[in-house]
């Protein structure tokens, strides 16, 4: 009777983690509302990360950089591309589940945004490793930069973490005329950001001239 007792102890334990995980995963990353100042600090779960470089402001062009587009290996200068909202979601790297969290929502309920949105994910990974993750993940429908060089881009935004050399889990919004429009910084390195309420900016923005 006492081994049935034990049995079923141990059976019911292991359902309970088996279930607490399974819901956990379900549930995925923590959505964060709030926001920080590029070139302030972050945290990677409570510990300070500093943010290097220039900072971006709302309501300032773009400030010039180099990125690196993989698929022709080409340079690009988002700060001289007018004429479309630019959707910018910048991620430390692809390699990582909630960076692919964020890019898959961005490529899946983007959707919801018109196509003269320009959707682009930008990270310091290699732009091998982001063409590679283009093509595994079936997301071809974003256009993806990389600052893999010298983190240009990371240095004239405010958003290039100090010690990791990564880029700020960020959303920046450009308008028409290149100029920002709307910054999130996500303060926790391990939490998504707002990715719904930067769409219905998105969208405002592609209404006005």
């Amino acid at each position: 009777m006492k081994k049935r007792k034990y049995f079923l102890i141990w059976v019911s334990a292991i359902l309970l983690v088996f279930f607490g995980y399974i819901t956990a995963h379900a549930a995925g990353p923590t959505v964060n509302k709030d926001s920080v100042e590029p070139g302030s600090k972050i945290t990677l779960k409570g510990k300070p990360l500093m943010l290097m470089g220039t900072p971006i402001i709302v309501g300032k062009p773009l400030p010039p950089s180099v990125l690196t587009d993989p698929m022709e290996m080409k340079g690009v200068d988002l700060s001289s591309e007018k004429g479309s909202v630019l959707f910018l979601s910048i991620v430390p790297s692809l390699d990582t589940a909630v960076c692919e969290a964020q890019t898959h929502y961005l490529g899946e309920e983007g959707d919801r945004m018109p196509p003269s949105i320009q959707r682009i994910t930008i990270s310091r990974d290699t732009p091998f490793a982001q063409k590679r993750f283009a093509k595994e993940a079936k997301l071809e429908n974003i256009r993806y930069l990389s600052d893999y060089k010298e983190g240009d881009f990371g240095r004239s935004t405010g958003l290039l973490i100090d010690d990791l050399r990564l880029l700020a889990r960020t959303v920046v919004l450009v308008d028409k005329q290149g100029i920002v429009q709307y910054i999130q910084v996500v303060p926790e390195f391990t939490n998504l950001p707002d990715m719904d309420t930067a769409f219905e900016q998105a969208i405002q923005l592609d209404k006005e001239n």
